[in-house]
């Protein structure tokens, strides 16, 4: 008796024959006598003569090269089994839960030349809905068209299939023609549209379509108020998001992580770390999307300690460490300057995808491990992931930062073996490749054979290589295309105004000066800062607002007698000023970078690592001072500015002295 027990069974009719019902066994199945009828599942000699189609089979193939494609159209045409809409529905369920579009279609195909679809509205949204999960856009579009008849439910499938497949743009030019054919939104449909908006990052659409909501009463939905907060956060409207947040009467999980990664998307990380909190406070429960968008909120501002206790409370609630937060996970841990960390993270994701191994990549690249690197990209290939245009981004970066020259030229060449067409980014790291190696003849004709046109970044490459090797002629030739091409970049100016100055041309350095001043271009502020007890310690230039400035300036003018001691000089050509030599050297003193070493120093354990931020280009005799601090103090500091990071270790640091 136990082989003849079936379920999730679908049992047939056969036509033309006399259906007689049986008792129901024990587990309620009906079957239905249905003799000749071929079976597509017999469980014993028995059982032979009965029609039983078990849902595994309802997609089985055609069993001659004649059929339909699908056994259970094959029946129906013989006329072994009667269609109903029952039939249909299941069997376009089942191609959309298993992604079988090809089943799909020859469902499609026998439905049209039957004439089943002529007076069925819910079939044809059956088929549409299919199409969409599918990722089929094209022909769900197109069987919306030629619908000659279509309800809330019609517009809303295809409405909700552009904005979940990346087609925003599509879903918004939707919904005039919905509401001038007189059709009235409900929840689903105003949340796609706003979902829509977010991703197009147009905030008139999306107020619009929160102006139908508050009209048609949704303005207490949960969905509506969930896309809401998410909409206007990705617009970058944290306020409007926060109003709509407060204003909702029920919250789920879903808005209190629309509004931490929005955040955490603004760079804004000790905001998403509070609601992070508040969030417990209030008893929900963090999500795999909460934890990685704190996890990306950290990342931003480099708040390793921070990182490290929301990563064991993410142990403690028992989440798994899945892809894509293991990929957020590993990013924050190279980003707060703990490579082999974000090494331990990688090595226990139980399936990393390509973007696992970028980040990784990008990690590596970031630390100046150039060999390092290579080994990972070699490695990524031969177990047969696809490397991307952000992998190959990856192993250029690193073989500049490391002037791997040969090697950075090879897999340039590479990206044609996988279809990978070079973009922008790709060719400035080719540039300064051959910058940092001194070949800055090759590397402008490198430009002038590029296949695009030159952007000013590409011209910014070669300004910094003309900086480090203090060509003035050719870095002002590139600034010049770099002025054109960005007339509002500050980078570029003041690249140039340091190449001036370092060579005492002052009165070039003015002349440049007031042209930002007279174009509106300003330089951003240098800061520095450094994470303490989790706390994030600020610092400018000059600073005398911290409360502990006295203490960390003796330290600091205690830590540079001992340098000078062992080699250290002070190189005023870093003080981009018209003053004296005296004065030059003691602004040099209180640079950001030295005020968050000395503070660090004085606020943290002997031998312990001091990792500090920075939010442009590492100063050059800053750079040089803390060479010498961790010399003689024997410790290891780590400094992210905005190009890569620097580890100071024994004197020496990991960027080889150009960055």
């Amino acid at each position: 008796m136990n082989n003849m027990r079936l379920r999730n069974s679908t049992l047939f009719n056969a036509a033309g024959f006399r259906r007689m019902l049986v008792p129901s066994p024990p587990f309620g199945f009906v079957t239905i006598h249905a003799p000749a009828v071929p079976s597509f599942e017999v469980e014993d000699e028995s059982a032979a003569s009965r029609c039983v189609i078990q849902d595994k089979d309802l997609l089985r193939k055609s069993q001659s090269e004649r059929g339909t494609g699908l056994y259970v159209l094959d029946l129906i045409q013989r006329g072994a089994l009667v269609p109903d809409y029952n039939l249909y529905s299941k069997l376009l369920k089942e191609c959309t839960r298993l992604g079988m579009v090809e089943q799909g279609r020859i469902i499609h195909a026998h439905l049209i030349d039957s004439h089943f679809l002529d007076d069925h509205l819910v079939i044809r949204n059956t088929i549409i809905n299919m199409y969409a999960k599918c990722g089929c856009l094209d022909d769900a579009r197109r069987l919306f068209d030629e619908m000659p008849t279509k309800d809330m439910v019609t517009w809303t499938a295809l409405i909700t299939a552009y904005s979940q497949n990346d087609r925003p743009r599509d879903a918004l030019l939707l919904f005039p023609e919905m509401l001038r054919l007189g059709f009235q939104p409900n929840h689903f449909t105003l949340s796609s549209l706003l979902k829509a908006s977010g991703l197009e990052h147009c905030l008139d659409p999306g107020t619009q379509i929160h102006a139908f909501g508050l009209k048609y009463g949704y303005q207490s939905n949960i969905y509506v108020g969930s896309a809401l907060v998410d909409m206007y956060t990705r617009c970058g409207h944290m306020d409007a998001a926060l109003l709509v947040f407060d204003g909702m009467s029920t919250k789920t999980e879903v808005p209190w992580n629309a509004l931490i990664s929005g955040h955490a998307r603004k760079g804004e990380g000790e905001h998403a770390l509070r609601l992070f909190w508040k969030m417990q406070r209030e008893n929900f429960q963090p999500t795999h999307f909460t934890y990685s968008s704190v996890f990306s909120a950290c990342a931003s501002i480099g708040a390793l300690e921070q990182g490290k206790w929301v990563h064991a409370h993410m142990i403690k609630s028992g989440l798994k460490l899945i892809a894509f937060i293991g990929n957020t996970l590993l990013d924050m841990y190279a980003k707060s300057g703990c490579i082999d960390d974000a090494k331990r993270v990688f090595d226990r994701l139980v399936k990393p995808d390509v973007v696992s191994w970028n980040t990784m990549l990008t990690g590596y690249a970031q630390h100046g491990l150039g060999r390092e690197t290579i080994t990972r990209f070699e490695q990524m290939l031969r177990i047969g992931i696809e490397p991307n245009e952000i992998s190959f981004l990856c192993v250029l970066t690193a073989c500049s930062h490391s002037g791997l020259l040969d090697e950075g030229l090879y897999y340039f060449e590479l990206m044609k073996k996988y279809m990978v067409e070079p973009d922008v980014p790709h060719y400035v790291t080719v540039v300064d490749l051959f910058g940092r190696v001194g070949l800055l003849d090759r590397a402008e004709r490198f430009i002038r054979e590029m296949p695009i046109e030159p952007t000013a970044a590409v011209w910014g490459a070669l300004l910094g290589a003309c900086r480090m090797h203090k060509n003035i002629e050719l870095g002002v030739y590139a600034a010049e295309r770099a002025f054109e091409l960005d007339p509002h970049d500050s980078g570029s100016r003041m690249l140039l105004s340091n190449i001036y100055a370092c060579a005492g041309r002052w009165n070039d350095v003015a002349k440049v000066r007031k042209l930002m001043k007279e174009s509106g271009v300003k330089k951003q502020p240098a800061c520095s800062w450094v994470e303490i007890e989790n706390a994030v310690h600020l610092f400018v230039a000059n600073d005398e607002t911290h409360p502990q400035i006295k203490e960390i300036h003796r330290k600091w003018e205690e830590i540079s007698e001992k340098i000078k001691e062992i080699g250290y000089v002070p190189d005023p050509s870093h003080v981009l000023l018209f003053v004296d030599q005296q004065e030059r050297e003691e602004k040099l003193q209180y640079h950001s970078e030295k005020l968050a070493l000395a503070f660090a120093l004085l606020n943290t354990p002997a031998g312990a690592p001091i990792r500090i931020k920075k939010n442009i280009r590492v100063c050059g005799d800053c750079h040089s001072a803390i060479k010498f601090v961790s010399k003689v103090l024997d410790r290891e500091i780590i400094v992210r500015d905005t190009n890569r990071f620097h580890r100071f270790r024994d004197g020496s640091c990991s960027c080889g002295d150009y960055w």
